[in-house]
Parts: C-alpha cells; structure tokens; sequence
C-alpha cells in the first residue's frame, strides 16, 4: 500500500484507489459520532474500487471548506455538499489544511452506481487516504506506517462507517470485541493474517436483482434500529457470531463460515421488517436465488453461499478452486433473475494501492 504525490507551482497532487467490502457479520445501528452498536467483520474486495485524486491549491482565510468536485468528469453538487460538511466536520481536529486551502477532488468508480457494491464505503475511505496523504507530505513523512492507516481508518469511519473497514486487506474487522485484539468502535483492525489461505481466494460475484435506487437509505435503517423491539437481542447476537466465525475462517470451516453469513443475510432483512414502519428491501429475484443457491449446494455440495446487504442484489462467495462449476451455475440458472442478465465479478482483494 502506497501512494503518489507529486508537485507543481505549489500544488500538492495524490492519488487513490480503494476498493469496497462485503460484510460477513454486518453491522446496523449506531450511536454517537459513527459508532457501531455492534462489531462487524468484511471482505475487502479487489475490482470495485473508487479511485480519488486531491489537487491542494490556493490558501484561504475562512475557516471553512472550499473544494470542487467531481464525479466520472462531471460535477456533482450532492455529493459535493455531503464532502463540505465531512471535510468541516474533520478539519478542526484532524486535518486543519482542508479548511484552509481549496481542495480539488475527483473521483471515479470501477462499478456502476446502485449495483449492490457499498459506493460510500469506497469513495470515503478512498478520499480518507489522499487526505492523509497529503498531511503526511506537509509533515515531510514518508512513511505509511499502521498509524497512517489507523487514522485513515478513523476518518473513513466518520465519512461512511463502513468504509473504515476498506482501508485493509483482505478482512478487518470494525468494532471493540473482547477476542479481537485491538479491536475499537473508532477504527477497523486487519484480521488478515488470522484467517485460513483459502478465504483468501474467494470469489464475489454480485448479482443485480435491482438497479433501482432503494426505498429505504441504510441511514435511515441504521436509525431505525433505535426503536426496534429486537435491537438488544440482534447486538447480542452479533458479537456471538464474531467469535464463531472467527474460529471458522482461522480453521478454514467452509460450512460453519456458509452458515454464519446467510444467517446474518436474513437477520439483516429480518430486521428492516421488524422496523417501525417496516419495510422491504429484498425482492422477489432475491428470494428464487437464495432458494436456488440451498438447492444447488445440497445437490452438489459445493461450498456456495450467499450474503446480501442493504438492498435487493446478492452476493455469491465460494472458493476459486469451484469457480469452474459454480460459474457455470451462476449463468446457467441464476443470470434470469438479474437486471438484464447484469452479474458483476469480483473477488477478496489486497486493500487500497497507489495511483501511477
């Protein structure tokens, strides 16, 4: 993990790619400044990625972000408005130079938007690294050390909170647990030199039941956990799975590890309906993959499983070693339930990487 930057007529330029995640024990509901109620564990992924760059220019005197941005080329004023107040948000104790010169970001995904692929988790955790990279030039560090990437961490988690979990390779885990060491509710911690060489090798194949933007923000979901009847159970429960799959993915325990992330699936829908008012994010697609996918690895007993996050397209994760079959599988009996056959391909991936 590295980075770029170079300078000209004083003007500091740095660029990053960092991928998005897929969590396995998911994370839903929070307290305080983008805490979690409960701890999670993710995949990093490889090919969905956000790449941003950050162009430092002119100094001002106004106390108050100043930035131009754009998204594939092209302005966009929402998302703009949502890195000011992210960027006045962490400027006074972190970072001071973002309210203090004119910041020219740009950003581009390797993945279409709405395609069941966390967006926010690569795109702040992607701006997270440059601007930290930049404070570490003004500083003359050049050193990307485990505190760079503890702070990167932090930042993320206040822009999109599970784009804290972005900035590590293969699996981290976000949230203080008592069987993680180091474990924090401010910063994610790579687990990935505790897991089996075999999950290292999974594959995630993405498949859109809906391009449609959701009904339902995972903010809002995130609030609604605040009044749901299940809450304290489903935080209880969170923690339980963390230590066992953690055991599972040590010990290379494909079906205790297949069983944790499907659970957690429909825990995670189960309880956007037990919510108040209730809704529902799944969709009829959804559902016949789910059942085909139980069928397929009962008769084949192939270790295929599924996971979803908050929205309708699901998630296949196996190992590389049965993408020969399962790939098969995938386009020959699951491809009619997607939007336009849509089916992304992507696999467990080595964390944010350098520009150029």
């Amino acid at each position: 993990m590295s980075s770029s930057i170079e300078k000209k007529n004083n003007i500091s330029r740095c660029g990053w790619v960092s991928p998005s995640n897929i969590a396995l024990v998911k994370y839903w509901g929070k307290y305080d400044n983008q805490l979690p109620k409960n701890p999670s564990v993710s995949f990093t992924l490889s090919t969905a990625a956000t790449t941003t760059y950050v162009t430092l220019g002119d100094a001002h005197n106004t106390g108050v972000a100043k930035i131009s941005f754009t998204f594939d080329g092209k302005e966009n004023k929402a998302f703009q408005t949502r890195l000011e107040k992210f960027l006045n948000q962490i400027g006074p104790e972190h970072l001071p130079f973002v309210i203090q010169y004119h910041l020219q970001i740009e950003s581009s995904n390797s993945f279409p938007h709405s395609s069941g692929i966390a967006s926010s988790a690569s795109s702040m955790s992607a701006l997270a690294l440059c601007l930290c990279d930049v404070a570490y030039q003004m500083d003359g560090l050049e050193i990307y050390d485990d505190a760079f990437f503890r702070k990167v961490s932090i930042l993320s988690r206040l822009g999109s909170g599970s784009a804290c979990r972005s900035v590590f390779d293969s699996m981290a885990v976000w949230g203080k647990h008592d069987d993680i060491s180091g474990s924090s509710d401010e910063y994610a911690v790579s687990v990935a030199d505790e897991i089996h060489p075999v999950f290292k090798t999974f594959r995630n194949d993405i498949l859109i039941i809906s391009a449609n933007e959701k009904s339902v923000s995972s903010s809002a979901g995130h609030q609604l956990m605040d009044g749901n009847p299940f809450a304290a159970a489903r935080y209880a429960q969170a923690n339980n799975r963390i230590s066992t799959i953690m055991t599972a993915l040590k010990h290379g325990d494909l079906q205790s590890f297949g069983k944790i992330i499907e659970d957690e699936a429909l825990t995670l829908h189960a309880l956007m309906m037990c919510s108040n008012p209730s809704y529902i994010l799944m969709e009829e697609g959804s559902l016949s993959v789910i059942k085909k996918v139980k069928q397929f690895r009962a008769e084949t007993k192939l270790p295929l499983y599924f996971t979803l996050d908050a929205g309708p397209n699901v998630h296949l994760l196996y190992p590389a070693e049965y993408e020969t079959e399962i790939s098969a599988f995938i386009f020959a009996e699951l491809s009619q339930f997607c939007h336009d056959g849509r089916i992304i391909r992507d696999a467990v991936g080595n964390g944010p990487n350098k520009i150029l």
